[in-house]
């Protein structure tokens, strides 16, 4: 069974940055399709970006141009350095490994104060 565990979150002030990281128990070299989903308090699980091994990113559109995904296949780990954060970034925040089956990690809380 793979295992992904994010780290790196924390409480953070409206416009300072923070990056979250997330290893996994995979060797994610041959891995295609990585992501980061994030959960607001009270809403639903969402997309922020993923990242292939070739590698190409995709970013949904509130996060372009704030955030960055990247991976290191060397290390089995992945990214996501979050900037000019705000209070709706407020969320857990989750790695993705895979696509079917997917693999995800338990969380990190990021907690934006205004």
């Amino acid at each position: 069974q793979v295992q992904l565990v994010e780290s790196g979150g924390g409480l953070v002030q409206s416009g300072g940055s923070l990056t979250v990281s997330c290893v996994t128990s995979d060797n994610i070299a041959d891995v295609y399709y990585m992501a980061w989903f994030r959960q607001p308090p009270g809403k639903e699980r969402e997309l922020v970006a993923s990242i292939t091994n070739n590698p190409s990113t995709y970013y949904q559109e509130p996060f372009r141009g704030r955030f960055t995904i990247s991976r290191d296949n060397a290390k089995n780990t992945m990214l996501l350095q979050m900037n000019n954060l705000k209070p709706e970034d407020t969320a857990v925040y989750y790695c993705r490994q895979g696509v079917a089956p997917a693999f995800w990690g338990r969380g990190t809380q990021v907690t934006v104060s205004s």
